[in-house]
C-alpha cells in the first residue's frame, strides 16, 4: 500500500494549467516539464512544448536532475486506431544527489494524483526517453 507523504506543495497555478493541459482538444503531441523548487519545495511548471517527440523533450532535460513530465502524445495503435493518452513519466537520473531522488520520488503520488492521470511511467536515463520506448511502453498499457 503506497501513501502520499506530500512533501512538497503544488503551485497553484500548476493545478490549473494542468486540468487545461489534460482536457485539451488538439492533436499534436504536448508536453509539460515539472520540477521541485527545492528552496520552497514546491512543484512547479518548467517549461511547455507544442508538437514534439521526446527525442526533442530530452534534449531539454539534464541528465543528473529529476523531473516530471506530462505527455499528451498521439498514438497509432497497431490497429490502426489513434489515441491521445496524456502520461505522466518520472525521470531519475542514476547520476543526481539522493536528496534530489528522495525529494521526487516522495512527491510523485502527490503529482500523478493532482494530474488525474492513470498512465505513468518510469525512467532512470535521458537518453531512454524516445519515441520507440515510448510506443513500446504504451502497446505494452494496451
Amino acid at each position: 500500500m503506497s501513501t502520499d507523504l506530500k512533501i512538497c506543495t503544488i503551485d497553484p497555478e500548476l493545478l490549473a494549467d494542468l486540468k487545461k493541459f489534460r482536457f485539451t482538444k488538439e492533436s499534436v503531441n504536448m508536453c509539460m516539464i515539472l520540477k521541485i523548487e527545492v528552496d520552497t519545495q514546491t512543484i512547479k511548471k518548467e517549461k511547455t512544448f507544442e508538437d514534439v517527440l521526446p527525442e526533442n523533450i530530452h534534449k531539454e532535460l539534464r541528465t543528473n536532475e529529476p523531473r516530471y513530465i506530462v505527455y499528451n502524445y498521439k498514438f497509432s495503435r497497431d490497429d490502426g486506431r489513434v489515441t491521445y493518452p496524456v502520461i505522466f513519466i518520472f525521470i531519475s537520473p542514476a547520476d543526481c544527489k539522493p536528496e534530489l531522488q528522495m525529494l521526487y520520488a516522495g512527491s510523485k503520488l502527490s503529482v500523478v494524483n493532482a494530474c488525474g492521470i492513470s498512465k505513468t511511467l518510469e525512467l532512470r536515463s535521458v537518453e531512454e526517453f524516445t519515441e520507440e520506448w515510448l510506443k513500446k511502453k504504451l502497446n505494452e498499457m494496451k
